[in-house]
């Protein structure tokens, strides 16, 4: 048995198992002077001091917050956490004047980590990604959807997932892994797309089903990735398969990226930084939640942030992710997308923890489980260095974890 006392803030995020929308995202159900009980993996028992204190044992492990705050680990539910290499030359040159679509029209972008993960073996992105899991946990974050797209071929695709299914095993933290084959177009492709798209269908798809490697299919709608045609051809093939749907939609333009997520009823919606009012409209009357990634419009030096207040005034259950990746957004920190939220799509702190939590969980179908603490739920949980929740936005640059559990047993700590 573990206990935590002396919480100055517990942000339980208590509620109903369902997503959270409009005044809902800022009720964060705080109890002052908090504690908690874990007993086997499990949330025992939340509440003041007062109300917990009389349950713990002599056996009992007593973690002394020291006046900090507890919240839930964070949900991160749009990452690429699994490649080889960096972009770190692309970055420079973003930063000399060049702009993403131009560097990736000459082979860059997705297609140079495409190479590189190609070369490497499973053992060598299993190294690479223990690294960045770590950066997760250190950053507060304890589950991750774990995309596959940097390999775009059968094989390539396959050891991707099977390196995401290892890492899940083999280190605190939890993936939840989507098959991310439309990513882009392989270079080999590039005249004769329809073939690809065949692949996808016939090849890739059934062998990542057989395996039972995802549990999500992702494509990326776009003018020069995949049409929506191609797009809806892509994700009707990985319905059939079993898989649940998530889009990248109206990232770079308008596309009807969002229009066909409603239409196909996914799961997700991605990016939507060109969303409009009838694409807004649209996921609203299909219960489809949108994944908001302002740190790849921070990355990519845009200014044009997807309407979260738009979105969240007609009644989504708006989601918040880093969008960990090589090229367009190399972060895992939560806190630094709390605090673009805020600034720049002009979200409170409280529904930006929403966002980052118990709507995360609900739109990866782990509600259940995660998001929240309270009774019942898996102990993932981290204590933060900070006096009020609203620090976590207000204090950028910082990782302020000092604790971080995963189904009760400590992921990381500084102490």
């Amino acid at each position: 048995m573990l206990a935590v006392i002396n919480c100055r803030q517990l942000i339980t995020l208590a509620g109903p198992a369902r997503p959270r929308v409009g005044a809902e995202m800022r009720e964060l159900s705080i109890i002052s002077d908090g504690a908690m009980l874990v007993l086997n993996e499990r949330i025992e028992k939340v509440g003041t001091r007062k109300q917990v204190e009389p349950f713990i044992g002599a056996k009992c492990t007593v973690v002394d917050a020291g006046g900090r705050i507890l919240l839930p680990g964070f949900v991160d539910a749009h990452t690429h956490p699994v490649f080889a290499g960096t972009r770190a030359n692309e970055f420079e040159e973003r930063a000399g004047g060049a702009s993403y679509q131009e560097i990736a029209a000459r082979g860059g972008g997705i297609k140079s980590t495409v190479r590189s993960t190609q070369a490497a073996t499973l053992d060598e992105l299993v190294q690479a990604g223990r690294r960045y899991a770590e950066w997760f946990l250190r950053s507060g974050t304890t589950t991750v959807e774990a995309k596959s797209g940097y390999g775009l071929s059968v094989e390539d695709e396959i050891k991707l997932l099977r390196a995401i299914k290892r890492l899940g095993q083999e280190t605190p933290l939890r993936y939840v892994p989507t098959f991310l084959g439309a990513h882009d177009i392989p270079f080999e492709y590039l005249n004769r797309q329809d073939e690809y798209v065949s692949l996808l269908v016939d090849e890739m798809l059934p062998r990542v089903a057989q395996e039972k490697l995802a549990e999500y299919c992702d494509v990326f709608c776009e003018a020069k990735a995949f049409s929506i045609d191609e797009s809806r051809a892509i994700l009707s093939a990985a319905r059939s398969h079993g898989l649940e749907l998530r889009i990248h939609a109206d990232q770079l333009s308008l596309s009807g990226g969002a229009k066909l997520a409603a239409d196909l009823n996914t799961v997700t919606a991605d990016h939507l930084e060109h969303a409009d009012a009838v694409g807004i409209a649209a996921l609203k009357s299909a219960g489809v939640q949108p994944v908001l990634l302002p740190g790849s419009v921070y990355a990519l030096g845009s200014n044009r942030y997807p309407p979260a207040r738009e979105m969240i005034e007609t009644g989504l259950a708006v989601v918040l992710a880093t969008d960990f990746n090589p090229g367009s957004s190399p972060t895992p920190s939560m806190p630094m997308v709390l605090s673009l939220a805020s600034t720049h799509m002009k979200m409170t702190p409280a529904e930006s923890i929403t966002a980052a939590t118990i709507n995360a969980a609900c739109s990866l179908a782990r509600v259940e489980a995660l998001g929240s603490l309270e009774p019942r739920k898996v102990a993932d949980f981290v204590i933060h260095d900070c006096d009020d929740y609203r620090e976590l936005a207000y204090f950028f640059g910082i990782e302020h974890a000092w604790k971080v559990y995963a189904s009760g047993c400590l992921a990381f700590s500084r102490s």
